[in-house]
Order: C-alpha cells, then sequence, then structure tokens
C-alpha cells in the first residue's frame, strides 16, 4: 500500500512540476500550421477555399461539433462577411479578414463557448509543380491555463487540420 501512494505522490508531483514549467516556459504565442499538395491548379483549389461557405464543406471542426448550425451573413465571400455557429458546447463566430484571389483566404476567429477567445487563421495557397501546396495556419494568444494543455492542443491541430486538408484535397483533385 505504501508504494501504491508513492507511486501515485510522485505522480502527482511530476504533474505539478510540469504543470509549473509550462506555465512559466511556454510562449503565449501559439501558432500552428499544416500543409498538404494538391495535384490541381490553384484556380481549381480557390473555389474550396475563396469563401466561408466553400469552407465549410471540408472543416473538420464543424463536423465535431454535435446539433452544429450555422448562419452566414454575406455571401461569405467578401471583406467582413461572416458567419455564426452553435452547437452543443460550441459556439463562435468567424469573419473574413483578408481576402487575395487564388492565393489567401485570412479570417478572424471569435470563440465564446467552451471558452471565450481569439485567433486569427489563414489559407495560403502557393504553385508547387503543377500543382498547389495549401498552408493553413492558426494564431492566438494562449492565457496561463492554456499552456499547460499545449501539447494536446498541437496534437489535436495536427489531426484536426490533417482531415480538413485531406478532406480540401479529395474534394479539389475530383
Amino acid at each position: 500500500m505504501k508504494t501504491l501512494l508513492k507511486i501515485i505522490g510522485t505522480i502527482i508531483v511530476l504533474i505539478l512540476i510540469y504543470a509549473v514549467i509550462a506555465m512559466l516556459a511556454f510562449s503565449k504565442d501559439y501558432h500552428y500550421e499544416k500543409s498538404v499538395v494538391i495535384n490541381a491548379p490553384k484556380e481549381k483549389v480557390w473555389q474550396h477555399t475563396n469563401s466561408l461557405q466553400a469552407y465549410n464543406t471540408w472543416d473538420p471542426f464543424s463536423k465535431e461539433i454535435k446539433n452544429f448550425s450555422v448562419t452566414y451573413s454575406g455571401a461569405g465571400d467578401q471583406l467582413g462577411n461572416s458567419y455564426h455557429w452553435k452547437g452543443d458546447d460550441s459556439e463562435g463566430e468567424q469573419s473574413i479578414a483578408e481576402i487575395i484571389p487564388n492565393e489567401k483566404l485570412g479570417t478572424q476567429l471569435h470563440f465564446i463557448q467552451p471558452f471565450e477567445g481569439t485567433a486569427k487563421s489563414n489559407i495560403i495557397l502557393t504553385t508547387e509543380g503543377s500543382g498547389t501546396k495549401v498552408t493553413w495556419t492558426i494564431d492566438n494568444e494562449l492565457n496561463t491555463m492554456m499552456k499547460i494543455m499545449k501539447p494536446m492542443m498541437d496534437s489535436n491541430m495536427d489531426k484536426m487540420f490533417g482531415q480538413g486538408l485531406g478532406d480540401l484535397k479529395k474534394l479539389a483533385e475530383k
């Protein structure tokens, strides 16, 4: 019994040490990006990334939300156009902050639930050989508690961005 208590105590101490180190050492600035090369010209890929409606056909995050509903403001392809999403335990808004046709869609995210926050996201298209390299980025600021979860966030972003870019690749290569 003493051995079990020592093991549990050691695990708790290690978790606390990690939490303190994470809070002090990890940067508050968070950046994640992932890329894929799609065997299609930029103009064809752009058709699937040029608006909020097009983005929502391959967006993996909305597929994870139960009872997901969306309300669009504007056509979804002009500066300032936005959409509001709501689902079980998730709510937020995404608006277009920058558009460079056939090159970049930049958006501003406002998370309402489960945590209040903001982030910037970009979908950047560049020619690579006879195809198109699509780079998806997200940048935000982490509060102290979120710094502790950074490794889990990286893992989740890798999974979700990989799924989304894979779905975009399938759509654009049809």
